[in-house]
């Protein structure tokens, strides 16, 4: 299978520029220079940086997206620009964005929004690569995005031709959604999905999750959850990818903070080796706060896993 050069090992800088409150506060507090020259030291490749499309309706919100690709750019690191949230929808039913699938003024909206970024940014194709939207829920809606993701990307193309563009699909970019992509033929698409499986065991105590106990724990152990579990789980995308020339990268993966660092390190260092083995890019979920935070002390050594791998 064909690899995302350049794009190997990354880190999510989620919480910054999306799902956060979108105040000048906090875009300038939340991440600085100083993370990406902390982050060079990791021995990344990339960051992938969501963004909520509010960012763009505030004054000077391009300037964000501008020190981004600066400083990735200073600090020798490639950038993934995700479109977390978009006009009429969020991955995040909280969040009380509706109607995309439905609306074509929201999806004229989400054409031209592509089309302005990718008339700014496109020029830095060589570091840069732009990501659709983050996690379509409801396999429902699988044709509609299709055929909006396949619209959207003729429109970036008449802007930029070799730019990446990354595309997943539904059950939140799940793996078993890669088969049912458009089989595009551009080299330039590459297939996306996110791994937080099993989510009872990554996503243990989170409130967020329907039907999960606040006091819920469980050990890796009984998680049941391998280097073979992730080769299964990941086997049909791979085989899809192959097949089509695609490459295959996994946009988020991790494992919530509350649980125990050696039982979340043995989950990390499993789904890295698969992730080698087959030459899957990828970034991990997240590098401050989130709820999947990578920066303190107490998630050290999940950090040291990733840095020395």
């Amino acid at each position: 299978m064909r690899e995302f050069i350049g794009y190997m090992k990354g880190v999510n800088l989620g919480g910054w520029l999306s799902q956060c409150v979108h105040t000048k506060e906090h875009y300038d507090t939340f991440i600085t220079k100083d993370d990406f020259k902390n982050l060079s030291g990791w021995n990344l490749d990339h960051l992938r940086i969501p963004v909520d499309y509010n960012l763009f309706e505030l004054e000077n919100g391009f300037d964000y997206i501008d020190n981004a690709i600066m400083w990735c750019k200073e600090y020798g690191l490639n950038m993934i620009l995700d479109l977390h949230k978009t006009y009429g929808y969020s991955f995040d039913a909280g969040e009380k964005e509706f109607g995309f699938f439905e609306n074509e003024e929201y999806q004229e909206k989400f054409y031209a929004l592509w089309e302005e970024l990718a008339k700014r940014y496109s020029k830095h194709n060589k570091m840069l690569a732009f990501e659709l939207l983050n996690e379509v829920t409801d396999k429902e809606f699988c044709d509609t995005w299709n055929r909006i993701a396949t619209k959207c990307i003729e429109r970036i193309r008449s802007i930029s031709k070799d730019v990446k563009i990354l595309i997943g699909g539904y059950y939140n970019n799940s793996a078993c959604a890669v088969k049912d992509l458009p089989d595009f033929e551009d080299e330039n698409v590459v297939y996306n999905f996110h791994c937080y499986e099993p989510l009872k065991f990554t996503h243990q105590g989170a409130q967020w999750v329907p039907d999960m106990p606040a006091d819920f724990k469980m050990t890796y152990q009984e998680s049941q959850t391998s280097v073979e579990y992730f080769e299964e789980l990941f086997k049909e995308a791979i085989e899809i990818a192959d097949k089509r020339g695609k490459q295959l990268y996994c946009g988020e993966y991790g494992v919530i903070e509350t649980v125990n660092v050696e039982d979340a390190a043995k989950w990390h260092n499993d789904i890295h080796t698969v992730f080698n083995k087959y030459g899957i890019g990828r970034a991990v979920w997240s590098y401050k706060q989130m709820d999947f935070d990578l920066e303190g002390e107490k998630r050290a050594k999940i950090r040291e896993l990733i840095i020395n791998e």
